[in-house]
């Protein structure tokens, strides 16, 4: 049965005579014939002494990269999926790839608290949180490959040194990584990420970090290598930084920004500005005089209600004229914000450091108002005789008042014991008060240990991962057999697979998918649920009305209508 589990994981070249010029290829999809290798400038493959310092460049792509400077956290992702977003909205082809400059190979063994959440793709890659915005705004379908790090292109280069594919040459970082990082982009540039199947026609590439760092400096390289190799008016290189506003607007920070990019041989041919209130007049006719660079392409990013008024920026500084569709969305959205909320009760482990820890599931929520977030700690109920046990106590009635004062209670996944009991604790209350509940991945695990505690009397109801004792003897939550347990990363049931629904007439969850038969959903875990529970769960109310395709595995479960207000809860991840 075992080895049965599981087993699919799923043209131009037109130059112009001002070279600052950026030429977009035509937006209308093109024929079939236009891409073949006849029409292509094909490059013959190098021998691989020589690939470092001649990469293979696809010239067809346009490029389009976007780095930040000053600080952190200014909104390069956001910039690259709104333009992005721009882009496709106005019929061009877009994919995009984030290059991250730490060592890691990916991020799926990083922190919540450390780097936020790792998205997980249809090809079961466990990537940088940004590749979830280019997905959401730009409707692509990205793998593991558009997202490339200094873990993965070091593995890479050192495996072909290994392999003696240099021919006895010393590998260096320039050329053969910076060549490598080449490669990669090119590589990863031309495969398709949307219904058409056709190669894309733009690439947008997100330089994580800040310039300066030492860790991006290959990058920038590679980078810089990449656009001589092209053909003219091929890449335009967009610089975010940021603008702060002490007794008026200051650009110095911008300066210094703009003049250590140029000091890396890179000339920013667009500069998105960072700022509070929108960038005057001054300031940008300022901006455009000390980084020569015309005042037209200092876009302002300022403050807006919601984030689906940030594709409208570059259009309203009449470099691409703005698109009707987002607009509309994000009045839409200004206006549901400004209704009656929804108040849902968000029970999450990781809530220290702000929200980037749940960004998917936050975005997916974005229709609700999430009014409170709930420690799962805080739920939990003091033994009598903690040290502490009164401000325990009054922490945990605060939390169930937060709780009981919601319209629907979330629980999303996590990993480990810490806050576990707290989770179930809320699947047991909203159960009680018939609230709405959704519970995800780990928020399904809770649900059914809470109900076999509960509804089935087993007191000792839990999960294999926090037994680790082995003092319970009833393991809702078990162990998946082809999961080893040895290896962590990239050791787990991932990517999008298909789940199918036992009964879509009658049940909930189809009626969310319109009634479908089956859908696909991306999943990553490592613990399922113990079928040995399944008729005693069955006989007391509660529903698998979901599974996967060898009928094995249970992948979503409801509560009937009469035992529970709409309860659902589903093992893979929003």
């Amino acid at each position: 049965m075992e080895a049965q589990r599981d087993q699919r994981a799923t043209k131009l070249r037109k130059t112009d005579s001002t070279a600052s010029d950026f030429h977009f290829p035509p937006p209308s999809p093109a024929p079939a014939d236009e891409f073949d290798e006849g029409s292509r400038h094909v490059v013959p493959p190098p021998s691989p002494a020589s690939a470092a310092f001649r990469p293979q460049v696809e010239k067809g792509v346009k490029y389009i990269v976007v780095s930040g400077g000053v600080c952190s956290s200014l909104g390069k992702g956001v910039a690259t999926s709104s333009i992005g977003a721009l882009l496709r909205g106005h019929g061009f082809r877009v994919t995009a790839i984030k290059l991250d400059p730490y060592i890691n190979i990916d991020a799926g063994l990083m922190s919540p608290y450390e780097h936020g959440e790792a998205p997980e793709l249809d090809d079961g890659g466990e990537t940088d949180l940004d590749l979830g915005n280019y997905e959401r705004m730009m409707y692509l379908s990205l793998g593991r490959d558009n997202n490339l790090t200094t873990g993965k292109i070091y593995e890479s280069v050192i495996k072909k040194e290994r392999e003696g594919k240099y021919l006895g040459k010393t590998v260096q970082v320039v050329p053969h990584i910076t060549g490598a990082i080449v490669e990669w982009i090119n590589r990863v540039a031309q495969q398709s990420v949307d219904s058409s199947g056709l190669p894309p026609q733009i690439c947008m590439i997100e330089l994580g970090g800040t310039i300066g760092d030492i860790e991006s400096m290959p990058f920038i390289e590679a980078l810089r290598q990449l656009k001589f190799q092209l053909p003219e008016n091929s890449l335009a290189w967009c610089h975010c930084s940021y603008i702060p506003n002490m007794s008026g607007q200051k650009t110095k920070p911008t300066q210094h920004s703009v003049k250590a990019l140029l000091g890396l041989g890179v000339q920013p041919d667009m500069i998105i500005c960072r700022c509070p209130d929108p960038v005057l007049e001054e300031t940008r006719k300022k901006i455009a005089n000390q980084c020569a660079i015309q005042s037209g392409r200092i876009i302002s990013a300022h403050d807006v209600a919601n984030l689906f008024h940030v594709p409208g920026m570059p259009g309203s500084g009449k470099n691409l004229r703005t698109l009707n569709d987002w607009e509309k969305f994000a009045k839409q959205v200004d206006q549901a914000e400004a209704a009656m909320p929804v108040t849902i009760a968000f029970v999450g482990k990781y809530n220290k450091g702000g929200g980037d820890a749940y960004q998917s599931v936050v975005a997916a929520l974005n229709h609700a108002a999430v009014a409170e977030w709930i420690d799962a700690t805080h739920l939990e109920l003091p033994s009598k005789d903690a040290r502490n046990y009164e401000e325990l106590m009054r922490r945990a009635q605060e939390a169930e008042a937060l709780l009981k004062a919601a319209d629907g209670v979330f629980v999303p996944g996590g990993f480990g014991d810490r806050g576990v009991e707290g989770k179930a604790r809320a699947a047991s209350l909203a159960r009680e008060w018939k609230k709405p509940y959704l519970g995800v991945c780990l928020g399904m695990q809770v649900a059914l240990i809470s109900f076999a505690r509960d509804v089935l009397g087993i007191a000792d109801a839990t999960s294999e991962e926090f037994d680790s004792f082995k003092t319970s003897k009833n393991h809702v939550i078990i162990f998946m057999p082809e999961i080893s347990k040895e290896t962590m990363g990239a050791n787990m049931r991932l990517g999008a697979r298909y789940v199918e629904f036992t009964n879509p007439e009658n049940s909930l969850a189809s009626s969310l998918y319109g009634g479908q038969q089956r859908v696909m959903e991306r999943h990553r875990h490592r613990y399922e649920f113990n079928i040995a529970y399944k008729e005693r769960m069955e006989s007391k109310g509660l529903i698998f009305s979901g599974q996967d395709e060898t009928k094995e595995r249970m992948d979503i479960i409801e509560m009937s209508t009469k035992d529970a207000c709409g309860e659902l809860s589903c093992v893979w991840k929003l």
